[in-house]
């Protein structure tokens, strides 16, 4: 097998079990997986392929747990750019009706270039329309041409508004055809082999535009195949209103009802989940998909991640789409969450401890670190995705997914001197020198070997102006 050793790095943040980071280190890679990591006089000196990491932080892949690919068609579309969720889905949805098979295969690789420009090595993808011939075979070639590793999940929307859901009823499917379909992705790509490139998971899209038949019987169909089963939850006051005055129950209450708890089941969102439903998150080791640029992009509120956190939820990073994020930078989505924990925590009320009164502000830069957002793109959501196994961490046996950053440029200038890893965070989020995906290096030098860049790029700017004029 073909080895592959990066070495001299400035840092190296394992994010392992005792959160180990060498100085000066090296890591030793054979095949797909990492044979050893540490100082770099300890390692082979040798190999197949040899990157000089000096002036360089490298972390584990980064993953990305949540995301709607085919919205890059739609960044910056002006309807969308100052509405909230509901009134923001309602002016897309006619927009993303003319999507073809053609579209969604280039906008996937659009966004899997942006993240893996980031550092990003694993990402989900959550596709719940399929007009025109559409079908989430398309995103699965695209990822294969990129060489991303994928957790691709067959979303639906089956209630339209003639029953009282959001969608409009064109672009709604029938409840057996999702079924069928659903059972087809699974029995012809998934695989849950170590290291394995490709998952299907089952993911209707969201209590507004599924029936609770649907939400009940994918459940049952996803734990027949062993997979696992995500949606969207609690994301705004609109959404969670929604639940009470449909269902008679807050959304965590619906999800339980229906068998959406556990530990192969996670939510992307969750930015009104209440004390109720973190406990029930906890104890049922229910995972989160936190995306703090959309949810402040779509002014739905701030995640309680740190209570999530010290309750023992399971919490990843997502982008969330490309028309409410409009950018797929996951270290910059790291950097933002770290950030928004800390607004959220001075914008609280004064807590009482020990007989002592705390206000946000005396709370607020201890809420998130550096490090624990470090964690939650990569442990955090390795483990949401079901992968802990496997990626995540930079240990032996591990899976070779790496991102590298060069420290030495303009924007790290007076920090990394003092915390290369730190400064990661803190500093402005830069794009990745190098990415290594399974053993395989995919971005060489800042540079994306899978695909064209510029005639994609042109490519999928014409579809965007096409998209948007036939709506």
């Amino acid at each position: 097998m073909a080895t592959l050793l990066i070495k001299n790095a400035r840092a190296i943040a394992c994010m392992d079990d005792a959160q180990t980071e060498w100085r000066d280190g090296s890591i030793f890679i054979r095949g797909n997986r990492i044979e050893a990591v540490g100082p770099q006089d300890t390692l082979p000196q040798t190999a197949d392929h040899v990157i000089d990491a000096s002036g360089h932080v490298v972390t584990p892949g980064l993953i990305n747990t949540h995301h709607h690919m085919t919205q890059s068609l739609t960044k910056a579309v002006p309807v969308s750019q100052n509405a909230e969720l509901f009134s923001w889905l309602q002016g897309l949805y006619p927009i993303w009706a003319g999507l073809t098979p053609h579209m969604v295969k280039v906008s996937t690789q659009v966004a899997m270039a942006e993240l893996l420009l980031s550092g990003c090595t694993t990402t989900s993808d959550h596709l719940y329309m399929y007009p025109n011939g559409v079908r989430l075979d398309d995103s699965i070639e695209g990822a294969q041409a990129i060489g991303m590793r994928f957790v691709a999940t067959r979303g639906s929307m089956s209630v339209g508004e003639s029953d009282g859901g959001l969608p409009p009823d064109r672009i709604v499917e029938k409840e057996d055809a999702i079924l069928h379909d659903t059972r087809r992705l699974i029995e012809t790509y998934h695989a849950d082999d170590f290291g394995s490139m490709l998952n299907v998971s089952v993911a209707p899209c969201s209590p507004f535009s599924v029936s609770q038949d649907l939400m009940r019987v994918s459940a049952e169909l996803a734990r027949s195949y062993g997979v696992r089963l995500h949606t969207h939850l609690a994301e705004n006051d609109h959404d969670v209103r929604y639940s009470q005055e449909k269902f008679n129950c807050t959304p965590t209450q619906y999800a339980e009802s229906l068998g959406w708890v556990g530990a192969d089941v996670w939510h992307a969102h969750c930015v009104k989940l209440d004390a109720e439903g973190i406990s029930l998150f906890a104890a049922t080791r229910t995972g989160v998909a936190h995306c703090p640029c959309s949810n402040m992009r779509l002014a739905s509120g701030i995640a309680p991640i740190r209570k999530m956190l010290d309750a023992g939820v399971p919490v990843g990073l997502g982008v969330d789409g490309s028309a409410s994020n409009d950018a797929a930078h996951l270290l910059n989505e790291a950097r933002q969450a770290m950030l928004l924990a800390r607004v959220g925590r001075a914008m609280q009320a004064p807590e009482v401890r020990d007989g002592q009164t705390f206000f946000g502000c005396d709370l607020g830069p201890a809420e998130m670190t550096p490090r624990d957002a470090l964690r939650l793109a990569t442990r955090g959501s390795a483990e949401v995705l079901g992968r802990a196994h496997d990626i995540g961490q930079i240990a032996v046996g591990m899976c070779a997914d790496l991102a590298l950053f060069d420290v030495g440029v303009l924007g790290f200038a007076g920090g990394a001197v003092h915390d290369p890893i730190g400064a990661l965070m803190l500093c402005a989020s830069a794009p990745a020198h190098y990415v290594v995906v399974n053993g395989r290096v995919v971005v060489d030098q800042g540079h994306l070997l899978t695909v064209d860049l510029p005639v994609l790029v042109e490519q999928h700017n014409k579809l965007a102006q096409q998209l948007v004029a036939s709506a």
